[in-house]
Order: C-alpha cells, then sequence, then structure tokens
C-alpha cells in the first residue's frame, strides 16, 4: 500500500509508521502573528493561573515579534479580532509546509470564525490552500512537523477523521505521518504542550511522552514534570525560542549546542497559549 492510500485508509492509534529519511531542515522566512484583542482574557482555558494582565499580554506579545525579526522572519502582523478572544492563537487556524496550505477547523466551537478570518492572508502566501472539512476538526497545535515527517495529535479539539484528511493531504506532498492520541492525558491540551521537535534529529518531549515507540528513531531532550511546560518551544532558523523561568530545560539546550532565546509567556500560559501557538511560520 503506498503511502496515500495508507492516509486514506485512516490514521491507525498506536501504529508504527517509520519516519523518512532526513532533509535539510527548512529556513523560516515569514511570520503571521495577530495582535491580541482587549477581551483576551475571555478566550478558552483549562487551567487556572490568574486572569491575564491586558498590558502584560501585548508586551511579551511586542517581544516575541521582535525575537522572530531577530531570527531573520518578516512578520505578518494582524490586527486584533474582538469577535474571537482566542485568535491571536494562529497556529490553530493552518498546518503550513514548504510545500502547501491546509487550512484547518478547530475543534471548539468559539473558534470556529478565526480560519475564515485569516484565509485571505494565508491565501495570499499560499494560493489556493487545502481545507479540513466536516465532520473533521483539527487544531494546528496538535501538528508537529519533524522534518519530511509529521506527528498528528488525537486530542479533545482534534478527532480522527480531522487527523485522516490532514494525513491524506500530507502524503500528496511527499510527507509522511503518525498518530499519537492524547486525549487520556490530564496535563496537555495539545499534543505540542508535549513535544516539539528542534531539528538535528532531535525531540523535546515531557516525561509523561518520553516512552513512546514512534520517538525511538530520535535523541530525547527529557522535561522534567515541573519544567513540563517549557516543552512548547519553537526552533526558528538558528535560534529555539523557550520560555523564560525553566533554568533546566535552557541548560540542557545550550548545552546540546543549541541556542536558546528565552521569553517571557506568563500571561498567555494563563490561557493554555505557548510559543508555538502564537505564529504561522514559513
Amino acid at each position: 500500500m503506498d503511502a496515500l492510500a495508507a492516509a486514506s485508509a485512516g490514521p491507525k492509534l498506536n501504529a508504527t509508521v517509520k519516519p523518512s529519511p532526513k532533509r535539510t531542515r527548512h529556513v523560516f522566512k515569514n511570520a503571521i502573528v495577530r495582535i491580541p484583542g482587549s477581551n483576551f482574557a475571555q478566550g478558552l482555558t483549562t487551567v487556572w493561573l490568574g486572569v491575564p494582565r491586558f498590558d502584560g499580554v501585548l508586551q511579551q506579545h511586542a517581544r516575541y515579534c521582535e525575537a522572530l525579526r531577530e531570527c531573520g522572519l518578516t512578520i505578518t502582523a494582524l490586527d486584533a479580532d474582538l469577535d474571537y478572544p482566542d485568535s491571536t492563537f494562529v497556529e490553530d487556524t493552518a498546518v503550513l509546509t514548504a510545500r502547501s496550505a491546509i487550512l484547518t477547523r478547530p475543534g471548539a466551537r468559539s473558534r470556529e470564525g478565526e480560519v475564515a478570518a485569516i484565509h485571505q492572508t494565508i491565501s495570499s502566501f499560499f494560493p489556493a490552500p487545502l481545507e479540513i472539512e466536516a465532520p473533521g476538526t483539527l487544531d494546528g497545535g496538535d501538528i508537529c512537523e519533524a522534518e519530511n515527517h509529521f506527528f498528528l495529535g488525537l486530542s479533545h479539539r482534534t478527532n480522527e477523521e480531522g487527523a485522516r484528511q490532514l494525513a491524506v493531504h500530507l502524503a500528496r506532498h511527499g510527507y509522511t505521518s503518525s498518530v499519537i492520541d492524547v486525549r487520556g492525558m490530564t496535563s496537555i491540551l495539545h499534543l505540542k504542550s508535549g513535544i516539539a521537535y528542534i531539528g538535528n534529529n532531535t525531540l523535546v518531549v515531557i516525561e509523561e511522552m518520553a516512552g513512546n515507540p514512534l520517538f525511538q528513531s530520535y535523541e530525547r531532550i527529557r522535561v522534567a514534570v515541573e519544567e513540563s511546560y517549557a516543552a512548547n518551544c519553537v526552533r526558528v532558523n538558528q535560534r529555539v525560542l523557550v520560555a523564560a523561568g525553566y533554568p533546566q530545560f535552557a541548560a540542557e539546550l545550550a548545552a546540546r549546542g543549541f541556542n536558546p532565546l528565552e521569553l517571557e509567556m506568563s500571561e498567555f500560559q494563563k490561557m493554555d497559549g505557548g510559543l508555538s501557538c502564537l505564529s504561522l511560520r514559513f
């Protein structure tokens, strides 16, 4: 069975899929972000760490955008959208690869309109983007790209049909994929809250997921339980953006030859947000 046929048959939970041969890591040149709205605190969250301070939200977001520029990216900054308090988490609206763009279908009903609101911007870079269609649901935060292999998270936001459709789209462009079910985990909302690919065949992974057999062919940096929020880090060209306040993890990155850039994320953490959530990078 070829890759496309296998994808069309639907992802199999806990299936072992051998990643395709390693290729040169894609260099990011652009990022799309959306300025947080004044009603940001009215968004969805599964944690209680206090109400975000809006001035702090804006300051941390501005520094995040500055960091992306320091990494060599050109920023397309969209205005705040008060219709959707969570819309600053633009990663959930699309899966962007070096070869294609796939518009998602967020699993939270209150976020469904975010894709339409960003469609034109994405289309300006990727003509005729593909789409996830009902009854599929899919959040970009559940999709982890590791060179030309993708880990697809099944969560309370991404269902089997959404993952199946994405696997088909990816296979058509030469990518392989594996499915990881995180619905039984209470410590993370999305897959990428627990893993990140940072290049050099290396995965950052929280302890709860570190033993997954799908990760056996990768070097793994295990994030201590008390620093698990830091697992949502982002490799952007020659830097790894990492949440500030997690010294063990930052030191481990540096010791392994990565180049961490620490950013304050405390206000976004209050709303289940992480570093990857705040931009679409391509």
